[in-house]
């Protein structure tokens, strides 16, 4: 408890006339809650998922009143430029942060551009942090904000990964010349599986005229293709044998399959100069494929030459914990039942995603 006490001067001429006590290290100036309380309410919101509604709700105080007082604890973090230092490797990600355009006009582009720190430690290992979100998805705002950090930041990052995005992949080139970009496993893979499905699709018109339905070969094996040939099971493989060949009378799904899996299976293998012999043989052959959708995915990874065969250059540089970021900041906008202020999205999103530090943080 701490008794408050307001103090009068006795000239007349004073300008104040009156003022009370401060103790910073207690109650910030014009403080309504102790600095104990919005560190342990900062805490809350930052390791055991709670919402601003909840920590206000336990403290006895409104919402506005807690956030009031926690977010410029947040603003004040964000801007600390000792927070970008020792960055190494960068991915980046588009994200969606409402779905309403609709009903809130001034939400803005419901597009972020989210920029997350990749960088190993000394055992090799990733601990991702969520470093910003940028408004807008465009190779301008990543650009943008990558000669806002400055020479030193820029210069210090040796490696890039992005998803195949010209826009993203631009900003690289101009603001990280050094930098190997790296296109990431998960995104080149993807472009294997939805050409699988599209020759599916493809062909089942072809043979039935109609799209999939429950007794069509090629529909019963629709989640088989897109599995890898290493997961199947012996269960699997029958239904592959027995529909496949029904389905699929001139072979086109299945050279589509197998050149999927010859994609998959560089970032499978253990040896990394095997394994970047295989994508070079991939870039040589798969744009020469009959399969007119092999093709036009071969052409697509020879126009990315470099940054798919960065992978195997950067030690299996990759954007998965980009991704595994993304899932977190889904589940906090879940947890506050939506966000109308990007601002307060923002602060929310970074404190929860490790990019923000503090000695009281705990």
């Amino acid at each position: 408890m701490w008794r408050k006490r307001r103090w009068v001067c006795p000239d007349p001429d004073c300008p104040a006339g009156t003022f009370s006590e401060d103790c910073p290290q207690l109650v910030r100036p014009r403080g309504k809650l102790t600095t104990r309380a919005v560190w342990w309410a900062i805490s809350q919101l930052h390791r055991e998922h709670a919402s601003v509604a909840g920590v206000a709700r336990q403290l006895g105080v409104d919402w506005h009143t807690a956030w009031n007082v926690i977010r410029p604890e947040l603003e004040a973090m964000s801007k600390d430029e000792s927070r970008f230092a020792g960055v190494a490797v960068l991915g980046v990600d588009e994200h969606v942060w409402h779905h309403t355009p609709h009903k809130i006009k001034d939400k803005g582009p419901k597009e972020m551009t989210g920029i997350v720190d990749l960088s190993r430690d000394s055992r090799g290992k990733t601990h991702a942090r969520l470093l910003d979100l940028a408004p807008g998805r465009s190779g301008r705002v990543y650009q943008t904000w990558l000669s806002k950090r400055g020479p030193a930041f820029t210069q210090g990052t040796k490696i890039a990964t992005l998803d195949p995005f010209r826009g993203y992949a631009n900003a690289i080139d101009t603001e990280l010349g050094d930098a190997a970009a790296v296109l990431d496993a998960f995104h080149v893979t993807k472009l294997g599986v939805d050409v699988v499905d599209e020759v599916r699709r493809r062909i089942q018109q072809e043979t039935t005229g109609h799209r999939g339905r429950k007794d069509d070969p090629l529909y019963k094996v629709r989640n088989v293709l897109r599995a890898g040939a290493d997961r199947l099971t012996t269960r699997q493989w029958d239904r592959l044998q027995k529909y496949l060949p029904s389905g699929d009378p001139h072979g086109a799904v299945w050279l589509a399959w197998q050149c999927y899996q010859r994609l998959r299976s560089v970032y499978h293998l253990p040896n990394l100069t095997e394994a970047k012999k295989v994508a070079e043989n991939i870039l040589a052959t798969f744009h020469t494929c009959p399969v007119p959708e092999v093709a036009r995915l071969g052409r697509t990874l020879r126009r990315w030459k470099d940054q798919f065969l960065g992978y195997f250059t950067t030690n299996r540089a990759n954007n998965g914990g980009t991704e595994a970021l993304d899932g977190i900041v889904e589940l906090h906008r879940r947890i506050a039942r939506g966000f109308r202020n990007k601002d307060n999205y923002r602060l929310r999103m970074i404190l929860v995603g490790g990019g923000l530090t503090h000695p009281e943080l705990r």
